[in-house]
């Protein structure tokens, strides 16, 4: 009797699942069959999911009617350099603020905590102000450097990490003559893939979807990102719906590429950031 409730449980649970897999890939399905439509097709009543004929033009479209190739550069750019930035300062704080003992080293960490309730609208004014009066405005400069001067979110998804291993590696290294420079490049940073992963898709991802900070400091259009390029196809009183979508497939094929190819190490380090606080 229990095994027969448990194969009725297991099997209402995997039913459950498989609804809502189809209920949340029901929209991206749209969009790629929406790509190849006409326009006419998009606004047809009741709608159909397969188009009658294929636009494959609708892809080259892309390419014509605005300088895509320099937007994808341009959000590679401050995308890879980004999450590099990101990585490397990080992956410092946390070292030191899991591992190296100095006067208000919690109170300093707390701190760097309460910077994530700060919304990013709050702190655009004074930024813009500084990048203006050092002349970064319109430069992809205050889309690279911020980030290369660390983060609340990264050190302390580090530190969580950090804090899982064991100390006795510390003691062994320090035997060997390391110095906690030696320490930090030597044995966690080999041991700190997963976690690494897991930021850098998290950052490419948040770099290659920002919209707000390079309409707020790019207004040269060749220095603009994709997300702004399209943008650029939506208009006031009409929008070409099926560009839109082709559009928004092609910006989505970097982070699907980048999740997959990291999805194990991903996995992994979301799962051991939070093992130990």
């Amino acid at each position: 009797m229990n095994n027969k409730r448990t194969k009725t449980a297991n099997v209402l649970v995997h039913l459950l699942l498989l609804i809502g897999a189809i209920s949340m890939a029901a929209p991206f399905v749209w969009m790629i069959l929406g790509s190849f439509k006409s326009l006419g097709e998009i606004f047809l009543y009741p709608p159909r999911w397969l188009p009658e004929t294929w636009q494959w033009r609708n892809y080259i479209r892309i390419w014509e009617i605005a300088p895509f190739g320099r937007y994808y550069f341009n959000s590679f750019l401050i995308s890879i350099l980004g999450t590099v930035g990101q990585l490397a300062t990080c992956s410092m704080a946390a070292y030191a603020f899991s591992r190296l003992n100095f006067r208000g080293r919690n109170t300093l960490f707390v701190i760097l905590l309460m910077t994530l309730m700060l919304p990013y609208q709050l702190t655009v004014i004074p930024i813009f102000y500084v990048m203006f009066k050092i002349g970064w405005i319109d430069t992809l400069l205050p889309l690279i450097v911020p980030y290369f001067c660390g983060g609340a979110y990264g050190t302390f998804l580090f530190r969580q990490f950090f804090l899982t291993i064991p100390r006795d590696l510390d003691d062994a290294a320090k035997i060997d003559g390391c110095s906690p420079y030696k320490i930090y490049t030597r044995v966690y940073i080999p041991l700190s893939k997963p976690i690494m992963a897991t930021l850098a898709v998290f950052t490419f991802m948040w770099r290659w979807n920002d919209l707000y900070g390079p309409l707020i400091f790019v207004h040269n259009p060749d220095k603009m990102t994709v997300t702004v390029g399209l943008s650029t196809l939506q208009g006031q009183f009409w929008t070409n719906i099926p560009l839109l979508m082709a559009g928004s497939l092609i910006a989505l094929i970097p982070t699907m590429i980048l999740y997959f190819t990291m999805q194990r190490y991903f996995i992994q380090g979301v799962i051991l950031s939070g093992v130990k606080g």
